[in-house]
């Protein structure tokens, strides 16, 4: 069974920067994709950056593509997601997942509980 968990959320002032952490347990975490998707309130769950199990390939929606960078440490079983420029529409619950790249939520198996950031303008 794999776990992961999100840490490094929090409330941030526009322009500022914040970095997530996801670790994994269970399941070889060098053996699968694993991507990050962000949820607002009373919207729907949106992609926002995946990457392969090498780091070979790598995706970013169009909101964050240059201000978002996703890397993992296999070594340590850990997804990141640094974050710069942060704009209060970046105002979300952020979740990372596994065992995929796309950019659609359902075709990913393992999910986080999820970490708020808020973007304060």
């Amino acid at each position: 069974q794999v776990q992961l968990k999100e840490s490094g959320g929090g409330l941030v002032q526009a322009g500022g920067s914040l970095r997530l952490s996801c670790a994994a347990s269970g399941r070889t975490f060098s053996s699968y994709a694993t991507g990050w998707f962000r949820q607002a309130p009373g919207k729907e769950r949106e992609f926002v950056a995946a990457i392969t199990w090498s780091g070979g390939t790598i995706t970013y929606a169009d909101s964050v593509k240059g201000r978002f960078t996703i890397s993992r440490d296999n070594a340590k079983n850990t997804l990141y997601l640094q974050m710069n420029s942060l704009k209060p529409e970046d105002t979300a619950v952020y979740y990372c997942a596994g065992r995929s790249i796309s950019t659609v939520a359902a075709a990913y198996d393992y999910w986080g509980q999820g970490t708020q950031v808020t973007v304060s303008s």
